[in-house]
């Protein structure tokens, strides 16, 4: 019997953007959480809260990811048996912080934007939770200034660290690709059997 699994796509994308990964964890019956990232923060963490509801796993890439540890921290009734992060900036994002500096950057994140102020990251779950980030710098948060090394060209690697997480894969790939690439999607699969990437 095939377990389930939520997906939940980052910033300004739509959940179909998670279809490729989707098809990727085949052994996996896949669900598809569809949220707006300019949406009340506190909305989008109680849609996902129901959402994830009876659902074994969890895996979210960059917001998707910080939505869900916020979620499952504030949600102890929501069970969970593994959580994958993928590019998620759970400790705020410098890249995010200088878009916001626009009046533009400000519209277009919304209600998320104070999100990408440095903070604290821990999970409380005995579950095991892995985090995935890409060490290629490219992205489109490089046109704002550079950004400490390592990063994904959006994410800095030191802003996906989770205490308590399990494991941290780093691969190298970019930001956007993080989702769209067979090896992480390798990556995922595996951890969501074991419990860890070997």
């Amino acid at each position: 019997m095939k377990e389930h699994v939520v997906l939940v796509p980052g910033l300004w994308m739509p959940a179909a953007a998670m279809a490729l990964l989707a098809s990727r964890l085949s052994r996996f019956h896949t669900h598809l959480f569809s949220y707006s990232g300019r949406a009340p923060y506190e909305a989008n963490l109680e849609a996902l809260a129901r959402f994830a509801r009876g659902k074994a796993f969890i895996v979210g890439h960059s917001l998707g990811g910080v939505l869900i540890l916020d979620m499952l921290n504030r949600h102890p009734e929501v069970d969970t048996q593994g959580v994958v992060l993928l590019g998620a900036p759970v400790r705020g994002c410098l890249s995010g912080r200088r878009f916001g500096r626009a009046r533009f950057g400000r519209w277009m994140m919304g209600a998320c934007r104070a999100l990408w102020d440095e903070r604290a990251a821990r999970s409380t779950r005995p579950a095991p939770l892995g985090v995935v980030v890409g060490t290629l710098p490219l992205g489109l948060a490089r046109a704002f200034g550079s950004l400490p090394a390592p990063n994904d060209g959006v994410v800095c690697v030191g802003e996906t660290s989770v205490d308590g997480m399990a494991a941290r894969e780093l691969v190298r790939q970019g930001h956007s690709m993080l989702i769209m690439s067979g090896g992480v999607g390798t990556l995922v699969g595996r951890f969501l059997a074991a419990g860890k990437f070997e």
